[in-house]
This record gives structure tokens, sequence and C-alpha cells, in this order.
């Protein structure tokens, strides 16, 4: 359907959707744990039907516009994905988070997504709020909002509880001017 260019390191963003469910289960597989950390996102998907589950869920809420999945593939591989949740553009808000297996990390493939979706979310579909939201733990994540120019609103203390511990969560925003501020400064750095 689409698969746009990260780089010129082979990551590509594409859609992540049901038909996908194999493969999705496998990186699921492969990093589980480092995925489910500080979220339990696909933790319940433990065989394909599952994984077809966790994706058609995502598929629904495309349809319905309230949020998507788009996956991460590097050099063919998928290794991640970014998201949409909450997304209501009758008000213009959303949120979005990312995973990642450990294969995928450390090489800004988050970063590089999350400004094709933050960007289309602001100049195609009019969003002006943007949230990340995180575990005040979850530092890698938390770098990305940084590395995106959002701006940290607060900590919601204690009030993720997993796996035995209430997490604070780290409230993180960006509106539409800001965005556009911030990708001008980036190109006249890039210059």
């Amino acid at each position: 359907m689409y698969a746009i260019s990260l780089g010129d390191d082979g990551a590509e963003l594409r859609p992540l959707e049901p038909w996908h469910a194999e493969e999705f289960l496998a990186h699921l597989e492969r990093g589980r744990e480092f995925i489910n950390e500080y979220v339990p996102f696909g933790s319940k998907a433990t065989d394909v039907d599952a994984a077809r589950g966790v994706l058609q869920r995502y598929a629904d809420m495309r349809a319905a516009d309230t949020g998507s999945l788009h996956g991460l593939w590097l050099e063919g591989k998928l290794v991640g994905g970014v998201l949409f949740l909450n997304f209501d553009a009758e008000n213009a808000n959303c949120e979005v988070g990312c995973w990642l297996e450990p294969a995928g990390t450390g090489r800004g493939l988050v970063t590089r997504a999350m400004r094709v979706l933050v960007d289309f979310a602001v100049e195609q579909r009019g969003i002006h709020r943007i949230e990340w939201i995180a575990s005040a733990g979850n530092t890698a994540s938390l770098n990305v909002a940084r590395r995106l120019a959002m701006t940290r609103e607060g900590v919601r203390r204690e009030s993720y509880p997993y796996r035995g511990v209430r997490h604070d969560l780290e409230v993180w925003s960006i509106l539409a001017p800001e965005w556009r501020e911030a990708r001008t400064r980036a190109v006249h750095n890039d210059q």
C-alpha cells in the first residue's frame, strides 16, 4: 500500500494490518520482554489468531478514525512500530506512542517515524495537540518526546499499576504551531 523510506539504512514506515499477523507475532516473540517492560502492548498475542486480533482492533480504530498502527521495517524485517491512540479529529487532539524490539533500538527509528506521523497529523488532518505519555522510568521513550521538541507538562504520580508497581506517567505534548516552528528550525539547521 505504501512504504515511506526513513533514511539510507533500509528503514521503512508501512501500514501494519491484520494480514501481517504471522510476521507481527514473530516480531513480538523476538522482543516480548523488552517491549512489555513498561506497557503490555501485544502481551496477549501469543498465537497467530491473537496477533491478528490485536491488529484487527487497530484496523477497526483506523476505520473509525480513532487510531492506527504503522510498522517499522528495517531491511525488510518488522522491528517495531508507531501508533495513533485516542485520535480525535473533531477536537483536533491525539496521542502517539511506539514500541520496538531490541534489534530496532539505537538507530533513531522511532524519532524518524514519529516525525512522519506528527507531520501528517498536523498538516493533513488538522490536529492541534499531540500527546506522548510514558512511564517516568522509560528513558528511551521520554528521549523521543524531547527530540520531537515536545514540552513536559507534568507527572501523573503513581497512576499506572503494572507488574505490581505503581508507575509515574509523564505527559508530554506539542501543539501544531510549535511543531511547525521546530520543523523549520530543523530544516535551517540542516542547511
